[in-house]
């Protein structure tokens, strides 16, 4: 019995020590709600001195944890169960933790620690210590897994907020949010909020809630929703009217769009932008039958057809394949009283760019500079990527000079899809002149196109000019992943400088990214044909190392410990 007895104490100190050591676990009697005598167990008791030891695999995976979070090896987190006589210091010690989180990550931390009550949600939050702007309530409802139930409490708390203001644009990012991940029912609880508060639907918020039910076709619940529009202070009028066809045909539901409106004939008014909308979303189907049969509804109402109209009937022909006929209507257009406008030259220059006739588009290119129709972005943009794509680098290139010479700057994703296909072939000089001349003008580079040039510049052996552009690109705000080391590792290694590349190799192995076999192979082989042994060695040591710790991470994420 005293032999069985000492086996037990054993067993607990282990237990205790090895895996739930905590403050509240100090002696083996912790375990059980009753005292229990341990020196009835044995004549001769034998005192349990617990120590306050740490198990080696406890030690390797708080080494991790420090390595992974940015925080001090001798700081000690603050007991939450313990009370201090001084709240402040507490909640000081609290925001020392979390410092390195983004403003909407604390925010949302709060959800996620399954509070009970809306008081002690709303008092967490309050507690964060957050300089509230309407910018950072649009990133936590934005970004995150918040629920429905979750994001309108947040909001509901942010308006309370002296910074943000009860007024359409505050309502219009939570309805944004709401409808894009389909809580259509909390999209109706804020509708009704804002008529409780006296704030008035407009035009734009009214297009983002039948957006967002069009979007989940559910088309019929978008038209339940504008037999409604009255209660929520807009007027079913045509230009309500308008904003429900132009959601449906934006999201192809062109025949519901079009049955509607015939539903609605007479007890709706419309204008020429009703049948437009129609018109232009046949017109992108390519169904030159529906829009001839629109189109004959619009002149028995006694409308005329304007230059839109003209632009989606030729958009239409071109889909559909009938070239000689949208070429026919553009040249009529004049004998019909409408002047071909930027638009419709746009049509006819998507349309010979459809067939691969580069000529037949720079001729309609140069007619409407002759007729003083000015191009715009889309129309530079259409002509740069098909000649881009059909390698005419140098007519391109022209063509963006004058697009910037007019004044008109690119978007970020426009300029991507410039330098895709030009970091597809050739030399990277083409690529870096609109590189550099997009930023000369102030136009900000994607990441993307940051990784395509160093992509582009590491094949190609640039190496200074690739390190100028890595410096560029953290100037910009972007920090290096393991695709931009693994770019500047290749060009290091391609002109020889295998000490900077196993410098930078080293560095991204600190931040926690392990190099593709491919690289490390490539930069290893390299240092043994230079009988760079002992280098080559060092660098193995800690690359296992790092794949080591990455196959730790992944086991960890993989059982939902995500860091």
């Amino acid at each position: 019995m005293a032999f069985q007895s000492r086996r037990f104490i054993g067993f607990l100190e282990r237990f205790n020590r090895t895996r739930y050591h905590s403050h509240y676990l100090s002696s083996p009697t912790s375990f059980f709600p009753f005292p229990f005598p341990f020196s009835t167990l044995d004549d001769q008791p034998s005192p349990i001195h617990i120590k306050n030891e740490i198990n080696p695999k406890e030690r390797f995976v708080r080494d991790q944890l420090f390595e992974l979070l940015p925080i001090p090896r001798n700081s000690s987190a603050p007991n939450p169960f313990r009370y201090s006589e001084n709240p402040t210091k507490q909640v000081a010690e609290f925001r020392a933790v979390d410092g390195f989180l983004l403003p909407e990550e604390k925010l949302r931390g709060v959800f996620l620690q399954k509070l009970k009550g809306k008081t002690a949600i709303e008092q967490a939050l309050t507690n964060v210590g957050i300089e509230l702007s309407l910018d950072i309530v649009a990133r936590v409802v934005n970004t995150g897994n918040l629920g429905g139930e979750a994001m309108v409490m947040f909001f509901n708390w942010a308006i309370k907020n002296p910074a943000i203001t009860k007024d359409i644009n505050g309502y219009c990012v939570i309805i944004k949010a709401l409808g894009r991940r389909k809580f259509f029912k909390f999209v109706t609880e804020i509708l009704r909020d804002m008529r409780t508060e006296g704030v008035s639907l407009d035009l734009e918020t009214l297009s983002i809630v039948l957006d967002s039910f069009v979007r989940a076709h559910r088309v019929s619940k978008a038209i339940q929703m504008f037999g409604n529009v009255e209660e929520f202070g807009l007027k079913c009028n045509t230009e309500c009217l308008n904003v429900l066809l132009q959601c449906m045909c934006h999201r192809s539901h062109v025949g519901a769009a079009n049955s509607f409106l015939n539903s609605v004939k007479g007890k709706i008014p419309f204008d020429v932008m009703t049948y437009n909308i129609v018109i232009g979303g046949w017109s992108k189907l390519g169904r030159v039958s529906e829009v001839e049969s629109v189109l004959k509804a619009m002149l028995v109402d006694g409308f005329s057809p304007d230059c839109l109209t003209f632009g989606y009937l030729i958009e239409g022909l071109g889909g559909a394949g009938q070239i000689d006929d949208a070429v026919e209507i553009f040249e009529h257009m004049k004998d019909k009283g409408c002047v071909p406008d930027t638009g419709t030259y746009n049509a006819m220059i998507f349309n010979s760019i459809s067939v691969g006739d580069f000529e037949g588009c720079m001729k309609y290119y140069k007619s409407m500079l002759s007729n003083n129709s000015d191009p715009d972005v889309i129309t530079y943009t259409k002509l740069i990527s098909a000649l881009l794509k059909a390698r005419k680098v140098a007519d391109a290139l022209e063509l963006f000079d004058e697009m910037l010479s007019r004044g008109l700057i690119p978007c970020t994703g426009t300029v991507t899809s410039f330098l895709e296909p030009l970091c597809s072939y050739g030399p990277p000089h083409a690529a870096m002149m609109i590189y550099k001349k997009a930023r000369k003008v102030g136009c900000r580079i994607s990441l993307s196109a940051y990784k395509l040039l160093l992509m582009r510049l590491s094949r190609f052996g640039k190496c200074g000019m690739l390190l100028n552009m890595w410096d560029e690109m953290q100037e910009c705000g972007y920090s290096s992943d393991m695709e931009v080391y693994e770019y500047v590792i290749n060009g290091l290694c391609n002109i020889g400088q295998l000490e900077n590349a196993v410098l930078v190799m080293e560095e991204s192995l600190r931040k926690g990214f392990c190099p593709s076999r491919l690289i490390y192979s490539k930069l290893n082989n390299k240092l043994l044909a230079l009988n760079k042994v002992e280098r080559a060695y060092k660098l193995y040591l800690k690359i296992k190392d790092a794949r080591r710790d990455e196959n730790a991470r992944r086991y960890w994420r993989a059982n939902g410990w995500h860091f």
